[in-house]
């Protein structure tokens, strides 16, 4: 019977092709405009490592001058403090991490000497975000230490380099050193960059990572935010690194409820040894973060985002009363026929589910047009973002695409019910009279 519903449906659709479209039509903008704020909301405010998120924390220390009342403290690490961590004894996986800046050398005559934007991070950064290798891997901590050369190229600028082939032990030459490349990432672009949201949560990712350790060894050219609350004492680069200056990112993994209280207790006593010797006179409530908090401390998925989503369900709340008034009109335009069956003896739950089927494909029609106007949607987002975003951490994929086409069955049926409920409603003797 399903079937043969299907093809009534299908029938009457082409009877009344043009008050059929327009329900088609409402559904699919209201559905469309809504998925694509839907979709916002799912890539800025979904758990980009759900199996980890719980087990990463990023150190967030005392840092400012109490005087300043509005001064919040910066949610990056001091060189001084991020080396401590990095040279204490525990041994829990952590990683320091910046972005630098380098002017990279091509191997041939065919490229151009070019910038690339790096991050500078330790050896247990790749494994800490399960971060994929197409060929090679990460360095070592003695890399770390000993400040290696060593460089792991992305996926694009492998790509660009070397046409895509391994390049593991090939040279490159940034900012005048020669770097030995130790793996090549596979193709790996989390939204948001949930390890360094303070500098662009939807920026692309970078194209090289080295030590981090070489950042201050060589003094490459920093980039991403620096925040200062003292002033520099000299204008050397020691100075600098000397200075209260926050521009450090540092995660540690903690896989168990003791580590995290042991690491905790480790990082409260260190924040208090260094209230004794003047320094974070700030008084913070929490000094670890997991990823969501993290994610949720600094605003990735900003306020408008909400508002959108109100608008949306209003322009849906809209289109599908739209669509109750259309179906009120078609179901009703069919009262005669509805009453010669139910004289005939048909009984009103056939006749229910045969609408309630009706309004189905009139939603599944409008869910699958609503798609390619997400799809518009998205595309639109994506112009008007720019450089802002990467090509493809906001996309239609089939979780989005099954939820889509759902909400406009689910919608339209229930938008139907009123105006299937009427029309089955309705006296046989008032239309048999006519007939």
């Amino acid at each position: 019977m399903f079937l043969y519903y299907i093809r009534l449906s299908l029938l009457s659709y082409k009877r009344n092709p043009v008050l059929s479209s327009l329900m088609v039509l409402a559904i699919a903008i209201g559905v469309g405009a809504y998925m694509v704020i839907f979709t916002l909301n799912y890539v800025m405010g979904g758990d980009p490592i759900p199996h980890k998120s719980s087990q990463l924390y990023h150190v967030q220390f005392d840092y400012g001058d109490p005087a300043f009342t509005d001064f919040e403290p910066p949610p990056q690490l001091t060189y001084i403090d991020a080396t401590a961590l990095l040279q204490a004894t525990v041994e829990h996986p952590r990683s320091a991490s910046s972005k630098f800046v380098a002017v990279l050398e091509p191997p041939g005559e065919e490229l151009r000497p070019f910038y690339v934007n790096g991050r500078g991070n330790a050896a247990d950064f790749f494994p800490m975000f399960d971060i994929p290798f197409q060929y090679g891997g990460g360095w070592d901590r003695r890399a770390d230490d000993t400040q290696q050369l060593v460089v792991v190229l992305s996926n694009e600028l492998n790509e660009r380099l070397f046409g895509g082939a391994n390049s593991v032990g090939q040279t490159i030459v940034m900012d005048g050193l020669n770097f030995t490349v130790s793996g090549v990432l596979d193709r790996w672009s989390p939204a948001p960059k949930y390890f360094d949201v303070n500098n662009g949560a939807f920026d692309p990712m970078e194209e090289a990572y080295i030590p981090w350790s070489l950042i201050v060894g060589q003094e490459m050219r920093r980039s991403g935010n620096t925040n200062c609350w003292k002033a520099f004492e000299g204008n050397s680069f020691q100075a600098f690194l000397n200075a209260e200056c926050a521009w450090i990112q540092f995660w540690v993994e903690l896989n168990t409820a003791d580590e995290h209280a042991e690491y905790l207790n480790f990082i409260n006593n260190y924040a208090a040894e260094q209230k004794q010797l003047g320094r974070m006179p700030m008084q913070i409530e929490k000094r670890l973060y997991d990823v969501n908090e993290w994610m949720i401390l600094n605003e990735v998925q900003p306020d408008e985002t909400r508002i959108l989503t109100a608008l949306a369900a209003m322009l849906l709340a809209v289109c599908l009363l739209n669509t109750v008034g259309l179906l009120l009109s078609k179901f009703l335009g069919k009262s005669s026929e509805i009453g010669v069956r139910l004289a005939l003896g048909a009984h009103k739950r056939s006749l229910f589910t045969q609408h309630v089927i009706e309004a189905g494909v009139i939603g599944a029609l409008g869910g699958i047009l609503g798609l390619g106007v997400a799809a518009l949607g998205l595309e639109g987002i994506r112009i008007l973002l720019g450089d802002m975003m990467t090509n493809d951490w906001m996309q239609l994929d089939l979780r989005v695409t099954f939820i889509t086409i759902l909400l406009a069955i689910v919608s339209t049926i229930l938008a139907g019910m009123y105006p299937i409920w009427r029309a089955c409603n309705i006296n046989p003797a008032s239309h048999l009279k006519t007939q």
